[in-house]
């Protein structure tokens, strides 16, 4: 089956989808018979079934040769599957045996066309007893809960500390690279309250199993660390003129080139704060490298910093100056001596740093105007912010691999609405060898019919655009408008809407197939855009961008008449489970029915880390004010709710105080608790029980009756 080009894919995709672009006249309310129903369901499970493997070419698994002068990968699916030799240098490429295959020394093997990116190590660790020093002549450990430090080759051991105990022991030592200094801290350490859930179908067993587990939940103390220093030789601690570690673990520590200084990062509690401090390992006095403040938050787990202590410098990603960007510090002035990138751009990851070189590798959306700004590509830029590379340029959603000795790279771009393309290109210019594989999505288009489609619209404010995807039925009627479901995350943790070709991820895809106009959107309080598009969110999670998402929707309906606004419904799991909830509490003029799966329904009972991020520190009134449970008696809109008893990430309790609240302020609902799952939608089971709840809600149709096997029966 001959493939398509990129263009000429997206220009099929266009006319199969013809009638989604057409005028005519005002098409009727989509409200289909029970009969029609069922031969739908059927219609959808036969297509999930008939899609597997109807695609080739998509993923390029390259296995690098030892010398790193080619590779070769599996191509085409089942039976038809064979593999394919590429030359790196000239791209030339021929089909091998399974016996020359065989005989190949393969060096690397990649898991899939991702880039997987190193991660800057751990800036809060938990140092045990660090033992043997680095030179290998002392031992420091911890006895009795106080420090000592003995010679290796004998004598007495020196004890330098007497005031530990097990309520406040010394602990997480961590040598100095020139074994002249031990780091410790006087710790005050505080044990995590448990949270509960009951397992009630344990096999072999008459009674529910209790289980619990250590979990901290917002306004919780922390174990606190007071920083010392212990010099070999010394018979006393030297306690560190520094604040005490109040907000994580005990740090890590980058030591300068002289090994008389240590640096260390310090976040404060509430995410408004971040330093990186520096100390004297001979008086313990501290100075301040860089000091990082904000009126909204910091998002913590995005902090990158690369220390370079041979040529004095620090590599830092902040959001200071509104964007996601790099910079360059000097440790001994603290001065920021380059904007190493600038721009209404936002960068995503750092692959690597090349300290020879002087060059950093990087991912980053929204550098090229008129894209979609999630769009990820990949750069190499200088350490003085010149020499600006850009390895991906199809606008598309990029994912790299590199090859072992990073001489070349794959790129695989695609988008939801455009086949996955592979590319050879070499890393020095950028400049493409060869395309590898381009996929041949032709079988699996004519299961389908349709691909997903990107819209976007403005925001709250008239001014941003807000990106989504929507899908609509296989069957498709241009004379029917068919309600919306959305398919919604608000996390700020991440950007939700999917950017690259969906493939066999056909959940949203089926449910559409039911009658349904799906969609996916990332409003407001996501990340990924500016940090002004960011801080919606800052102790304002029930906010969930929906200003943003009805606005979008609302766009959509107006665009094309086959969209009915009218009939909107949302489900979601985890924090999407929050905020389907939450979309039906504080917005019923819009969503009229939802589907909430393991929701963080009231922040103040989900986890310390996420909460806070985003609620900030303390605990204030604005946690219960935003609370589904607090407003539960808002319902009016039809509502099915998910847990499963078994979830250690939000625990199940925070579903059924909801339940409670509902109860009590007399409401309607539908509940199906899991027996045994953890963190979940329900699985098959519960997904099969959202699609009918939206049919019978949305549609107005009886859904499949299972007891009597509808949908094994013919009609």
């Amino acid at each position: 089956m001959a493939m398509l080009s990129s263009a000429r894919l997206l220009l099929f995709t266009i006319i199969i989808c013809a009638p989604l672009f057409g005028s005519g006249q005002a098409p009727a309310p989509y409200a289909p018979s029970h009969e029609e129903m069922l031969a739908r369901y059927r219609a959808a499970a036969a297509r999930d079934s008939a899609v597997k493997n109807t695609i080739v070419g998509a993923v390029v698994n390259a296995h690098w040769m030892a010398d790193g002068k080619g590779f070769w990968y599996r191509s085409g699916t089942g039976h038809d599957s064979g593999a394919v030799y590429v030359e790196a240098g000239t791209g030339k490429k021929r089909s091998i045996s399974g016996e020359e295959l065989r005989s190949m020394d393969t060096l690397f093997r990649t898991r899939g066309p991702h880039h997987q990116f190193n991660e800057p190590p751990s800036r809060w660790e938990s140092f045990s007893t660090p033992g043997l020093s680095p030179d290998k002549r002392y031992n420091a450990y911890i006895e009795d809960n106080n420090v000592f430090i003995k010679p290796v080759s004998g004598g007495e051991a020196v004890q330098y500390t007497k005031d530990g105990s097990a309520a406040h022991p010394y602990g997480s030592l961590a040598w100095s690279p020139d074994s002249k200094y031990v780091v410790g801290y006087h710790i005050t350490p505080v044990e995590d309250s448990p949270v509960y859930y009951v397992l009630s179908s344990v096999p072999g067993t008459t009674r529910g199993q209790l289980r619990s587990h250590p979990y901290k939940q917002p306004g919780d103390p922390f174990t606190t660390y007071e920083m010392y220093v212990f010099a070999v030789g010394g018979k006393t601690p030297l306690k560190v003129n520094t604040p005490i570690i109040d907000f994580f673990d005990a740090p890590f520590l980058h030591w300068t080139a002289d090994k008389r200084y240590f640096l260390y990062e310090k976040v404060d509690r509430g995410h408004q704060r971040f330093r990186i401090i520096e100390v004297d390992a001979e008086n313990g006095s501290t100075r301040t490298i860089v000091d990082e403040q904000t009126k909204t938050f910091i998002y913590t787990n995005r902090i990158y910093t690369c220390y370079l202590p041979a040529t004095h410098e620090i590599l830092w990603v902040s959001e200071k100056d509104g964007w996601r960007h790099l910079y360059l510090v000097d440790p001994r002035t603290g001065v920021v001596r380059t904007e190493i990138t600038r721009g209404n751009y936002a960068i995503r990851d750092i692959d690597s740093v090349d300290e020879k070189k002087r060059e950093i590798w990087f991912s980053a959306g929204g550098m090229n105007t008129g894209e979609d700004p999630y769009y990820l590509h990949y750069y190499r830029i200088g350490f003085d912010g010149g020499n600006l590379v850009e390895l991906t340029p199809a606008h598309a959603n990029h994912s790299v691999v590199f090859s072992p000795d990073k001489k070349y790279y794959l790129d695989t771009y695609s988008a939801v609405n455009i086949a996955p393309v592979t590319e050879l290109r070499l890393t020095a210019t950028g400049k493409k060898i060869t395309e590898v594989e381009r996929a041949d999505i032709s079988a699996y288009l004519s299961v389908v019919k349709h691909l997903p489609q990107p819209f976007v619209a403005k925001g709250r404010d008239g001014v941003t655009d807000i990106w989504g995807i929507f899908c609509v039925p296989a069957e498709f009627d241009s004379s029917r408008c068919y309600p919306i479901i959305e398919n919604i995350y608000a996390g700020p943790q991440d950007a939700y809407c999917p950017k690259s070709f969906m493939g066999y991820n056909r959940e949203m895809q089926s449910l559409a197939d039911l009658g349904f106009i799906v969609v996916s959107i990332d409003g407001m309080g996501t990340a990924y855009r500016s940090k002004a598009f960011h801080d919606v969110c800052w102790k304002n999670l029930a906010d969930g961008g929906f200003a943003d998402r009805i606005l979008w929707m609302k766009a959509l309906a107006k665009r094309y008449p086959f969209v009915d606004s009218t009939r909107v419904g949302l489900y979601g799991t985890s924090a999407g489970g929050q905020n389907a909830v939450g979309g039906l509490l504080f917005h019923p003029e819009f969503y009229k029915a939802g589907v909430a799966a393991c929701g963080c329904q009231d922040n103040r009972i989900d986890k310390q880390w996420w909460n806070e991020q985003w609620m900030g520190y303390p605990v204030g009134p604005h946690y219960a004010e935003q609370s589904n449970v607090t407003n539960a008696w808002r319902l009016s809109g039809d509502l099915l709710l998910i847990v499963g008893e078994a979830d250690e990430n939000v625990p199940p309790e925070s579903t059924y105080r909801v339940i409670d609240a509902l109860i009590k302020a007399k409401k309607t609902f539908d509940f199906f608790p899991v027996p045994g799952m953890g963190h979940g939608d329900g699985g098959v089971y519960g997904r099969g029980r959202k699609r009918d709840f939206f049919v019978k809600h949305l549609l107005g149709a009886e859904p499949p009756n299972r007891n009597r096997d509808e949908l094994t029966k013919e009609n």
